[in-house]
């Protein structure tokens, strides 16, 4: 069993449902705690293979200890490792940091950029994060394809490649500008509570009837 939608009705379809179920903009829907694009960034660095709830938690001490790029550059590197251990990675993570502060403060006058080029030269910060900031933090158009949004892609018949950036740029012909970061996050979070890797539960899926996998099983 087939359904008779095109690639565009299929993205607009996926789009408009997920919407109803998890409403917002990318900002509402991010579940990171932050206060400004400095601390948004530094929370994704740390989301790296860590969950967004242990994330929060480790970043409450981080930024009450160093609220700003200056402070966190001038850190010392034993002290932040020990602050994010529990995100795993620490040393690299804690490296990256102090580097990617270091970068702010001397190129950027402390503040974070606004431009993909500009993101993806900091340490520590590769497309996916650059895309959560430009999206959640300055209300941007970005995409972040992360493991979640790979496989709900691929699953939905929005995309065939297993290149996180082929999918980003697909996805993008697709997706309106504006509502690229939060339909991301919706892929999120339904992947998450619903689509989940090893066991999905298309029975309570309210994509089930559009889903290719589905229909196809």
């Amino acid at each position: 069993m087939e359904n008779n939608l095109s690639l565009q009705q299929q993205a607009e379809e996926i789009g408009k449902r997920l919407a109803l179920l998890y409403p917002g903009n990318a900002r509402d829907l991010c579940a990171l705690h932050f206060e400004n694009e400095f601390e948004l960034l530094a929370a994704t660095i740390l989301s790296a293979q860590c969950t967004d709830e242990r994330v929060n938690m480790v970043t409450e001490v981080l930024f009450s200890t160093y609220s700003t790029p200056k402070e966190l550059a001038c850190a010392d590197p034993e002290a932040v490792e020990e602050i994010v251990r529990p995100t795993g990675f620490y040393r690299e993570k804690a490296k990256n940091l102090i580097n990617m502060s270091s970068v702010l403060v001397e190129n950027y006058g402390g503040n974070v950029p606004n431009k993909m080029e500009d993101l993806v030269r900091l340490p520590g910060v590769g497309r996916k994060t650059a895309n959560v900031v430009l999206s959640v933090a300055f209300g941007l158009p970005g995409l972040p394809v992360d493991t979640h949004v790979k496989r709900l892609s691929k699953r939905l018949g929005l995309t065939k490649s297993e290149d996180p950036v082929v999918i980003e740029q697909e996805l993008n012909e697709l997706i309106p500008s504006q509502e690229r970061g939060s339909f991301s996050l919706c892929l999120i979070l339904h992947g998450r509570k619903v689509c989940q890797a090893r066991k999905p539960r298309c029975a309570a899926c309210d994509l089930a009837d559009i889903c290719p996998s589905v229909l196809s099983a």
